[in-house]
């Protein structure tokens, strides 16, 4: 995910789309769920990033 979105329907649609391609990736089998997990906080905290938002 690029950082500096400007539109946050952009920075959403974004994040939506790196989840489904790591959430596909778990299903067929290419990542354990630590992976996985691992990289979907990944993706959240760059979409933080990119609304402005703090950590939670």
């Amino acid at each position: 995910m690029s950082d500096d979105v400007d539109d946050p329907r952009e920075a959403i649609e974004e994040f939506l789309a790196d989840a489904d391609v790591t959430l596909a990736e778990y299903d067929q089998g290419y990542a354990d769920a630590d992976a996985t997990l691992s990289i979907l906080e990944e993706h959240i905290e760059t979409l933080r990033e990119s609304l402005g938002e703090e950590d939670s």
